[in-house]
């Protein structure tokens, strides 16, 4: 009963991140692209939808942002030409977006799931008009945003849609 994934993952494979590694399709944008419109076909013929992640990318950063707080330091335009295209270009395929837990320092302090920019700049610029999810909010790269109820709040406030929070009843319960 399951129609509903968390794939495809859209980073640009960069040979630098360890957590997306083989997790990317590909080291070239288009071929990113590609393959996870390929991957978003075969899910739509099987009922199912899908969320494209980590936008605007993850596979620049080293840290892995389930142990850590990643930062990116690349300029806005770099990451808009290579990391983010698969979504400018797959936009009306996807289900929905998940905004990466990495710190986009020359772009915003926040990282991407918890800055009103790059949610905008997804829904305006990119054109994407579905749902936004935020990654588990229970992982090291959203503690920036204080305790659990603070990160859904800023998450929301940010305009994520919907708000995950995994592996924990309490926090859940919170």
């Amino acid at each position: 009963g399951v129609d509903f994934t968390f794939a495809p993952v859209l980073d640009v494979d960069w040979g630098r991140s360890d957590v997306i590694g083989d997790r990317a399709f590909h080291s070239d944008p288009r071929v990113v692209a590609m393959l996870a419109a390929h991957l978003t076909h075969g899910l739509a013929m099987a009922g199912m939808a899908n969320c494209g992640k980590h936008y605007p990318g993850h596979g620049w950063a080293i840290a892995d942002s389930h142990v850590a707080v990643p930062h990116d330091e690349r300029s806005r335009a770099e990451l808009l030409a290579r990391d983010a295209a698969p979504y400018r270009w797959l936009g009306p395929q996807l289900s929905a977006v998940m905004p990466a837990h990495v710190v986009y320092d020359r772009v915003d302090s926040a990282p991407a799931g918890f800055s009103r920019h790059w949610i905008e700049l997804l829904r305006s610029e990119l054109g994407f008009a579905g749902a936004v999810f935020s990654d588990d909010l229970l992982m090291a790269g959203a503690s920036t945003q204080g305790p659990v109820v603070e990160r859904a709040q800023a998450a929301i406030e940010a305009g994520c849609d919907l708000v995950l929070v995994c592996n924990d009843v309490d926090a859940m319960d919170e």
